[in-house]
């Protein structure tokens, strides 16, 4: 009994080394991680991946482009093609693959596919408290994963129900309002999902500022690491 308890204590000791292994591993991922502004995120590791390429600055060969929805700012066909080669596929809703050309897979909340041995899968996502972007447009966050850890790209979304289901190890959730979450829903959103890390888009260009993301960054202090990425 006493050895057991001995093997218990000592299970438990071990445990907070395992988490900070786990945090330690998905903050390396960051170094793979360039936010170009607005929801444009370029994520380099097995593949090559862009989210809602918009005003990119400069020609690449993108693996795997993920747009959430057809607002011109989010699915942009000239920015599409500065990153867009033979062989890219495009993951999209319905009403975008319409505007878009080349190997496209169109998915639908709920769908869960693999793209060029990239695990996909699309999330909902909606306003709740404005109709900017509808649950009944289909339009789509997505969670992929990259290197053994589960990246979330929101898209135009509110604090919704589903998030309480999401299982990922970074966030990438908006913070800007209006068309979005504010800030303090965006924290709320990050409490529900439980990343390891939260990282603020949505601010800068269309509508917000770095306050959204420093009262977003503020708001997670002690519960979820948060980090404010730069715009490269």
């Amino acid at each position: 009994m006493r050895k057991a308890a001995f093997i218990f204590l000592g299970f438990l000791f071990l445990i907070p080394f395992a988490v900070n292994a786990e945090v330690k591993e998905v903050r390396g991922m960051l170094k793979d991680i360039h936010w170009l502004g607005h929801d444009t995120f370029k994520i380099t590791g097995e593949k090559v991946i862009y989210t809602d390429p918009f005003k990119i600055k400069k020609k690449d060969n993108a693996d795997i482009i993920l747009i959430t929805h057809e607002h011109y700012d989010h699915c942009s066909p000239e920015d599409v093609k500065k990153i867009q080669n033979a062989k890219t596929v495009v993951v999209t809703v319905a009403d975008c693959a319409k505007k878009l050309s080349g190997k496209i897979k169109i998915v639908k909340p709920g769908d869960k596919i693999n793209v060029e041995g990239i695990e996909i899968e699309a999330v909902p996502s909606y306003n709740t408290n404005k109709q900017f972007h509808v649950k009944e447009r289909g339009w789509a966050g997505y969670i992929f994963k990259v290197k053994g850890q589960r990246i979330y790209i929101a898209g135009d979304t509110d604090h919704i129900p589903e998030m309480k289901n999401y299982k990922c190890d970074i966030a990438l959730l908006p913070v800007s309002g209006t068309y979005v979450m504010t800030a303090d829903e965006a924290v709320r959103a990050a409490l529900d999902i439980k990343p390891k890390i939260a990282i603020p888009m949505h601010y800068g260009s269309i509508v917000g500022d770095k306050n959204d993301a420093k009262r977003f960054a503020d708001g997670l202090k002690g519960k979820v690491e948060a980090v404010i990425m730069q715009e490269e």
